[in-house]
């Protein structure tokens, strides 16, 4: 392994661990562990839900309060690593973040399921930034690119191990144990990095802190995903308490806007967006990546609740879509840069847009090999996405701008992935409803042979039959939504190539530009 002959080169800052391989090891299986538990409840959600009491929308919570509170948690990483140090920050966020996991797999309640993600997501939220930056402090100058590309292969492989590893768990113990598995995990991954980085060196600082930043993110964000949690269960804007979660998300949000651009130690470097590419190729980034999330978290749920798949088997059929970045990630890396990064980017929004439209055509019969072979296609656009918009994003910062441009495109993919899964999860229900009440008004008891059917379906008996017919409506009408709502993403892939065509050349990978196409 490459890793052994570079013990002993010298680095940047002059130190080099007892052991690089056993260093990077430890880093890499807690990043991980943190990776996979983006993904690894989503094949779980249908039994989270049944034995929480609670619905699927209601169980989405479980995704979209991890994601929001590791999207809040993320400007406060360089502030964190300032005043503690880097690997003080990363070993007790890893340690803190398995006894979350503890706290998630023991909790009784939806309410505490969601309150324990929500910490497991903040404490998450330091792990993987640290993780590169740790990475490139041990590892020669030289030989960066190659734990750099080491880390995005960790970050493909995690999200495939995720379903499958869920699903197995789920099937074969309990959903507890998606969680409890973090535990030993963590504590065994935080032990290698503090002992193998005891002795570097980690300058701290009374770094200031942007308090009015932090506070009236945390309302406006924290407001606006509780309102798109809630507001299809209670009505949306004719509850009050919606409205009030509107209006205080709302002048947060605005007061955090305003103080971002004239604070002169700003928790998010807003003025960022005053760069074209940056400008173009975070909206491009945020919104394909909204997309891509929700349909790692449809097609899940409509395996289990529309074709009664198990667990396990809703993870074998959408983990393909990792397998081919694992192989293509990096050549991608590797030669992407020889080509207009705009049409690889396009080349990829296509394949998504494609596969996209197919799923659109699929019914409540379509075969395994159909749902697991479009998605080990998609897997093509995956690997071309990521790294060419990340450096088209990157290309025209400058400077210390690319540590905090990569850090504010992060943090706005993963908000854009949260909301995205509750405004998904809502579309579908509420055109499965809509879907539902149409197709109820053609059934009359005085359309001849209507009676007769109902009664046949319940072999004899007339009840038996008419919940048969309503479960028969239920699943087409959800079939329906999940339909249209396929045909709306292929669309927004389609929209996202035009707007990508608004940056401008060069895209010179800069020193910040990432080495491959991780996709965390």
């Amino acid at each position: 392994m490459a890793a052994t002959t570079a013990d002993a080169a010298p680095t940047a800052n002059g130190f080099s661990p007892p052991s690089l391989a056993l260093a990077t090891f430890g880093l890499s299986l807690a990043t991980f562990m943190q990776v996979l538990d983006t993904t690894i409840a989503n094949v779980s959600l249908p039994t989270i839900g049944g034995n929480l009491g609670a619905s699927i929308s209601q169980a989405t919570w479980v995704i979209t309060s991890f994601a929001v509170s590791n999207a809040i948690a993320l400007p406060l990483t360089g502030w964190l690593a300032k005043r503690f140090g880097e690997v003080r920050v990363f070993v007790w966020a890893t340690v803190l973040f398995s006894l979350a996991s503890l706290l998630c797999g023991l909790a009784q309640s939806m309410g505490m399921l969601v309150a324990a993600r929500a910490l497991q997501g903040f404490l998450a939220g330091p792990m993987y930034p640290l993780t590169q930056s740790l990475l490139v402090s041990i590892w020669p100058r030289e030989k960066r690119g190659m734990a750099l590309a080491l880390l995005a292969m960790v970050t493909v492989v995690a999200p495939i191990a995720g379903p499958i590893l869920g699903g197995w768990i789920t099937d074969n113990y309990s959903w507890p144990w998606i969680f409890f598995i973090n535990v030993p995990i963590g504590i065994f991954a935080s032990t290698v990095v503090r002992t193998q980085l005891s002795e570097r060196p980690d300058p701290t600082e009374h770094a200031p802190i942007d308090y009015v930043g932090l506070i009236t993110l945390v309302l406006g964000v924290g407001c606006l995903q509780v309102m798109l949690d809630l507001g299809n269960d209670d009505d949306w804007f004719h509850a009050p308490h919606i409205v009030a979660l509107a209006i205080v998300s709302a002048v947060s949000l605005v007061i955090f806007v305003i103080w971002e651009t004239t604070d002169k130690h700003p928790l998010v470097d807003l003025s960022l967006f005053r760069h074209r590419n940056f400008r173009v190729g975070t909206i491009a980034l945020v919104v394909a990546y909204a997309a891509f999330f929700s349909i790692g978290l449809l097609m899940p749920l409509w395996l289990q609740r529309d074709l009664g798949y198990t667990s396990i088997w809703a993870g074998l059929a959408t983990a393909p879509i990792g397998v081919l970045p694992v192989f293509l990630a990096p050549l991608v890396g590797k030669y992407a840069g020889r080509f207009d990064l705009r049409m690889v980017a396009s080349i990829a929004f296509v394949v998504m847009s494609f596969t996209s439209f197919y799923r659109a055509d699929f019914n409540l019969d379509v075969p395994f090999k159909d749902v697991a072979g479009i998605q080990l296609f998609m897997g093509i656009g995956v690997a071309l996405f990521f790294m060419p918009v990340l450096t088209i994003l990157l290309s025209d910062l400058e400077g210390r701008e690319i540590a905090s441009g990569s850090g504010l495109a992060t943090f706005l993919r993963t908000l854009g992935g949260s909301f995205a899964a509750s405004i998904t999860t809502f579309m579908w229900n509420d055109r499965t409803e809509v879907h539902h009440a149409q197709l109820t008004e053609h059934i009359s008891a005085y359309i001849p042979g209507t009676y007769e059917a109902v009664l046949n379906a319940g072999q004899g008996d007339l009840q038996r039959g008419a919940a048969m017919l309503d479960y028969m409506i239920t699943r087409q009408s959800s079939q329906i939504g999940f339909n249209e709502i396929f045909w709306a993403l292929g669309w927004i892939f389609l929209i996202i190539i035009s707007l990508l065509w608004f940056a401008k050349p060069p895209f010179g990978a800069g020193p910040g530009a990432p080495p491959g196409g991780g996709g965390h």
